[in-house]
């Protein structure tokens, strides 16, 4: 509740926690946060960082506190920087000491808040041992990463979110080894995407094909494979389905480009009766394009009305 809900509920052990009259101090303190930004008290020192949840809420006596303290300062490995300031530590060390603070109230439940995106790359691992950890020990973590590796090792459930909602949602191996929606799999797999949409014959194809080069260029795709690119973009797509299209239509265009594998796929999605370019009159496109491509299929969606033509992995080579 650090931010206002505009819509729905969250639910913490059976208790509407959007309700007014909940009590949000007791449900806090089943909760820890972990933020992206460490937020340590700068002005107290590690140990007091830990010991000053504890003793103003849970009652606990000031040894208790340090004892404990301690304890989990050894857990996350600091225990030596006990009476350091934490401008003294590096990023990944004061990561580190938050958590330490977080597990110092006991929490039944811990938000992380992209707990490695503020740190250099050499102080990830350290943070991201500290949580695998946490898991094996079977705490309940909330954790907001783009880190997948991380996600798919540490996680027994995985919500891939886009538009404010959650877009997917499985076990590791369905999201990443098996993911079923669109901009799932252009994420998982790192696409670079370029998406165009033509709504009349008569769109600008010179400043389209320009846009499709400096695509290319921008990702460092060879020029022969933004030729075939464009080529591919004007034979199917010009020269075989716009003459096909008749009043307002949609034509969706989207190039993927896989920098792992240097693999491109061209979709051609648009409304209408079924009309497969395959099977067209103009034998010349559709030659030319074949010649460009490895495959092109075809599928036609009655209940959607829609038509969509994949032109798939033809490489840089």
């Amino acid at each position: 509740m650090l931010e206002k809900p505009t819509a729905g509920e969250i639910i913490v052990d059976g208790e509407t926690i959007t309700d007014p009259k909940c009590r949000l101090d007791k449900v806090r303190q089943k909760m820890g946060m972990v933020f992206q930004s460490f937020n340590l008290f700068n002005h107290m020192t590690v140990i007091e960082n830990l010991m000053a949840a504890p003793m103003d809420l849970l009652g606990k006596s000031k040894q208790e506190a340090y004892d404990r303290g301690i304890e989990l300062l050894r857990t996350v490995g600091l225990a030596d920087k006990a009476l350091r300031y934490p401008d003294e530590l590096s990023g990944g060390q004061k990561q580190r000491v938050a958590i330490a603070r977080t597990l110092a109230m006991d929490p039944e439940i811990i938000l992380f808040d992209e707990p490695t995106s503020a740190l250099d790359p050499t102080m990830v691992g350290e943070v991201e041992t500290v949580i695998r950890n946490l898991a094996k020990k079977g705490l309940t973590m909330m954790i907001v990463t783009h880190e997948m590796r991380f996600a798919r090792e540490v996680a027994n459930r995985v919500f891939y979110m886009d538009d404010g909602g959650i877009y997917e949602d499985g076990t590791p191996e369905q999201i990443f080894d098996h993911p079923q929606k669109e901009r799932t799999i252009r994420f998982i797999r790192h696409l670079k995407v370029f998406e165009e949409k033509i709504t009349s014959k008569d769109f600008d194809f010179i400043g389209l094909v320009g846009q499709l080069e400096e695509f290319g260029r921008k990702h460092r795709i060879s020029q022969k494979t933004i030729y075939r690119i464009q080529q591919i973009f004007e034979e199917i797509c010009v020269q075989i389905i716009l003459p096909e299209l008749s009043g307002d239509f949609n034509l969706n265009l989207a190039v993927e480009y896989s920098p792992e594998t240097e693999e491109v796929t061209m979709r051609f999605v648009y409304d209408g009766k079924e009309f497969n370019p395959l099977n067209s009159d103009n034998q010349l496109s559709l030659q030319i394009a074949s010649r460009a491509a490895d495959s092109i299929n075809y599928e036609y969606l009655p209940q959607e009305g829609k038509n969509t033509d994949s032109v798939n992995s033809f490489s840089q080579n």
